[in-house]
């Protein structure tokens, strides 16, 4: 674990940034604690409604440019299945501490700062969570969920993944060339593809949902620091280190709780035939493909999202939550 030891006390406070139409989980508060290089990170726990056998702890793993109140809809509906919830604002994303001076940029030093991040967080909130745990990982999330499980520096009952991010849909011969002469010669830091312009509702290529767009711009309108722009080369270095060890022959073999994967067929962003590959090697899992959706599928339409939550429902089954 890459993460420093934090201090004893967990700083716990209200600080969500709230819009009409997109409550908070019930009960639901922010805490704060330390990760790696000291940064300050930020977490919201939220109970389940019941004190009585609650049915868990779901793990929420956002993607790349998403925070904590993107996912407020969806920690509602884990609670209405019973589960208490986490949801994590990565290093360099929300409102935890960005790595760079220009705060805008797409950075990280390598996924075990991310990974260090979801297991200092657990730690951290340990004795509010009920068990069993279950992780649901969107897209980049994906990608650290795999690696912290697979390599037990989280330890889950079963795991969700909507649109992992196991495989990068760009490609070019010479891509890893490239990357690899950007940081050698010390241009991590730079963005690998400058900021274009401002995305409109016509041009995404995340989701077929007007509402559920508009809400993720009106939340950055309400605190522009939330929001964040294209990746650096650094991160596309890192991603790619990541990435590169889940082909290992034996990078998986303690991956063996129930899994859900869901692939979206509309998919812009990250490589699905990755999806397959890697779900072949896991000795309990499902995948399906939600045709019509595009990479966001929680943040998709009502019909696609239940897809998505129907194969979860189905985890849950299979793993006997």
């Amino acid at each position: 674990m890459t993460d420093q030891i934090a201090p004893p006390e967990a700083e716990y406070r209200q600080d969500f940034v709230t819009v009409p139409g997109n409550p908070p989980p019930d009960g639901a508060e922010i805490v704060w604690f330390k990760g790696s290089g000291g940064r300050s990170l930020r977490a919201c726990v939220a109970p389940a409604l019941t004190d009585k056998n609650p049915r868990g702890t779901a793990i929420v793993c956002p993607g790349r440019t998403e925070f904590i109140e993107k996912y407020f809809e969806v920690g509602r509906e884990l609670q209405v299945m019973g589960f208490a919830v986490v949801i994590i604002d990565w290093p360099g994303q929300g409102l935890s501490d960005r790595l760079l001076d220009d705060t805008k940029k797409g950075h990280i030093d390598r996924f075990e700062t991310f990974m260090g991040a979801l297991a200092r967080g657990l730690e951290k909130l340990d004795d509010r969570l009920p068990r069993p745990y279950v992780s649901l990982a969107h897209s980049m999330g994906g990608a650290i969920a795999l690696a912290a499980i697979a390599q037990n520096l989280v330890k889950v009952e079963a795991a969700a993944f909507s649109a992992p991010m196991w495989g990068l849909k760009s490609k070019f011969f010479g891509m890893n060339y490239l990357v690899w002469a950007m940081r050698a010669t010390g241009r991590s830091d730079d963005y690998a593809q400058q900021p274009g312009p401002p995305e409109t509702f016509e041009t995404n290529i995340v989701t077929h949902d007007k509402r559920r767009w508009q809400m993720q711009r009106d939340l950055c309108d309400a605190a522009p620091e939330l929001e964040l722009g294209p990746v650096t080369w650094g991160w596309l270095g890192a991603s790619m280190n990541i990435l590169s060890t889940f082909g290992k022959a034996k990078a998986l073999k303690h991956v063996t709780i129930p899994v859900f994967v869901a692939s979206a067929s509309e998919e812009k962003l990250v490589d699905n035939a990755s999806h397959e590959a890697i779900c072949k090697r896991l000795p309990d899992c499902e995948h399906v493909t939600v045709e019509g959706a595009l990479h966001e599928i929680l943040m998709e339409t009502d019909d696609r999202r239940a897809e998505f939550w129907e194969g979860f429902q189905r985890l849950l089954q299979r793993a006997g939550i």
